[in-house]
């Protein structure tokens, strides 16, 4: 059985999990374009998907912030559809044998000080109480150098 949400979006092979939900493949049945679907159960003591999908909204078109395509209720469970990003900088840091040159750090650095600087100014708004190391997530196709944060 082929599951949908938002009406075009297939649901595929689990690729991650985060602190409140799972993270699928997932394609766009319309254009074939592959995206990450993020599910959290509607019985959950404290919802926090709709949070994320506001801070998205508000942060749209910023360097680093993935772009959100959906987000709402399917079933059982609260739902966020976004741009499906690449690998997450653990995972470089270990394709490159623990190992990153200094201009790769520097690079590093020079993104992410940005990206934090944007997100901070949201904090309190948010509640951001927290910030992990794997929330920071490389692009892909255009983006390939871009680093991304994302709240897994």
């Amino acid at each position: 059985m082929e599951l949908r949400v938002g009406g075009k979006y297939r649901l595929g092979r689990k690729i991650g999990s985060g602190s409140f939900g799972d993270i699928y493949l997932g394609t766009n049945v319309q254009s074939g374009e592959e995206v990450a679907i993020k599910l959290e159960s509607i019985r959950t003591k404290h919802p926090q998907l709709h949070i994320e999908a506001k801070f998205y909204r508000i942060m749209q078109g910023g360097v680093g912030i993935p772009h959100l395509k959906w987000c709402g209720a399917e079933g059982d469970y609260n739902v966020l559809v976004m741009e499906l990003l690449g690998p997450s900088l653990e995972d470089l840091f270990n394709f490159c044998s623990r190992k990153f040159s200094i201009k790769t750090v520097l690079l590093l650095a020079d993104q992410l000080v940005s990206d934090v600087k944007s997100v901070l100014e949201f904090a309190v708004y948010f509640g951001v109480s927290r910030m992990r190391e794997d929330w920071a997530l490389s692009g892909v196709a255009k983006q390939i150098a871009v680093v991304c944060l994302c709240s897994q």
